[in-house]
């Protein structure tokens, strides 16, 4: 994000792949390219990038296949939507792979935790009041933060929360 920024923002990193760029909010951006009719993002306040993409389908994009280009235009989309994602996010698809497959996990980590420190608690006579109250903090702090999708705070807060209820 520091290097995008440093180099024209987001919105010119788009306009290098995207056609008809417009400014979306705050260094955000809304663009379009051949079978891509509709592409925002922005980077988020952690510095990670939120980006929606919405394709021609059904008889839309059968049509723009049909047309005497399109199916070159399709690929060009394709490679164009790669290429954005590779330059602003510094990762190549297989990494990004390997960072959405590491995200899943501590989502599902930390969700399990959460399940299981509550079966825990339910059973367990010999865990204080104060120990319980500790807990629940932990458990809300990590649906906080899995609702806002900070799924590496909640697996870490799940961790913590394993380990006060261990001793």
């Amino acid at each position: 994000m520091k290097q995008i920024n440093a180099d024209g923002g987001l919105i010119k990193l788009a306009r290098e792949h995207f056609a008809e760029v417009k400014v979306s909010g705050d260094g955000g951006f809304e663009g379009r390219f051949g079978i891509l009719s509709l592409v925002s993002g922005e980077y988020g306040s952690d510095g990670t990038l939120h980006v929606d993409v919405q394709q021609m389908k059904g008889d839309e994009l059968s049509d723009f296949l049909e047309q005497e280009d399109g199916r070159e235009q399709a690929m060009e989309s394709r490679r164009r939507w790669s290429s954005f994602l590779d330059a602003a996010t510094g990762y190549d698809a297989k990494k990004r792979g390997d960072k959405a497959k590491e995200f899943a996990k501590k989502r599902v980590k930390a969700m399990s935790g959460v399940r299981q420190a509550r079966q825990f608690m339910g059973i367990s006579t010999s865990l204080t009041s104060e120990t319980r109250a500790e807990a629940e903090g932990y458990i809300t702090e990590i649906e906080e933060a899995l609702e806002r999708g900070d799924f590496t705070r909640a697996d870490g807060r799940a961790k913590k929360l394993a380990k006060l209820l261990e001793g």
